[in-house]
């Protein structure tokens, strides 16, 4: 998604960094007037997904294990880039289809937060996923997105959406600057207007002075105890001008701290074979980690 998406495009070019599957193009919008957009097929995903969260009785649960019961259940959906990218202004695309890291990470937390809530109609959830997914939680164009990920856990920790636990768990300070985008204008079509880059560009000069914070590789298994299932896990980037390579989901299984995820690698949303800490291990381009945990 956003900077990730174009990451991914970015190495497939230049060769460095279901039940659900019948259809994962971006969809045609169901309302012009709603600014959603979004498939019949979306809307039987959710329905279904709702009637299976009031079957478990989930909104009964904290809120991390509804993320991970929502997120388990959608375990063999497709890996798909650019599902965000549809023709004219910007909307808010639901595709409940198919997945990136960080819309599936916002589609669960969205869902999650829906059933909590109590309000389990599709507006409901929506509304959910706008708030998430959009600085302040409205749509002013293309730039209002949260692009990059250090900015989406901020936004949505001052929105009381999730909170930030990095610095908390002896997070080290990340001063590297912020302008993987404006860098590569040319992955991304809206940045070819050149308002529309000026304003990225300006975001992320606040972003590169606003202090962030990263719990360096080494260091993950040291943290491992104090991450519950649920919390948001953003792999910080070694690549210049990005923030985070990746995110997922964090998940238990038989004890042992894994990463419930969408990976261009493997191409579906799954469990990592290998827990947490040894899998950032094997990946030399993920410095270290963030965690935010759902509130």
């Amino acid at each position: 998604m956003r900077v990730l998406a174009a990451l991914a495009a970015a190495i497939t070019l230049a060769a460095v960094p279901a039940s659900h599957a019948a259809d994962t193009r971006p969809a045609a919008p169901v309302s012009q007037d709603t600014g959603v957009v979004a498939t019949p097929q979306d809307r039987v995903i959710f329905r279904q997904t709702m009637a299976r969260a009031a079957e478990e009785r989930l909104d009964t649960l904290p809120i991390g294990e509804i993320v991970v019961r929502l997120g388990t259940g959608f375990v063999g959906a497709p890996y798909a880039a650019h599902t965000l990218q549809v023709p004219g202004p910007e909307r808010l695309v639901v595709n409940l289809r198919a997945f990136d890291c960080v819309t599936f990470v916002e589609k669960m937390l969205a869902m999650a937060r829906a059933v909590r809530a109590g309000d389990t109609t599709f507006a409901g959830y929506t509304r959910e996923l706008r708030r998430i997914r959009y600085r302040g939680g409205r749509i002013d164009g293309y730039p209002s997105r949260l692009h990059y990920f250090s900015e989406w856990i901020s936004d949505n920790a001052a929105k009381g959406v999730v909170r930030p636990l990095t610095k908390a768990l002896g997070g080290v300070r990340d001063d590297r600057p912020i302008d993987f985008m404006s860098m590569h204008p040319g992955a991304y079509r809206q940045l070819a207007d050149r308002a529309v880059l000026d304003r990225i560009r300006a975001i992320e000069q606040r972003l590169s002075a606003t202090p962030r914070y990263t719990i360096p590789q080494a260091r993950v298994q040291d943290v491992a105890d104090s991450i519950r299932d649920g919390d948001i896990i953003a792999m910080t980037s070694g690549l210049p001008g990005l923030d985070v390579a990746h995110t997922g989901i964090a998940i238990r299984v038989d004890g042992v701290l894994r990463l419930l995820n969408a990976p261009l690698v493997g191409k579906a949303v799954q469990i990592s074979a290998l827990p947490l800490a040894e899998r950032i291990r094997g990946i030399a381009s993920q410095t270290g980690i963030m965690v935010a945990r759902p509130l």
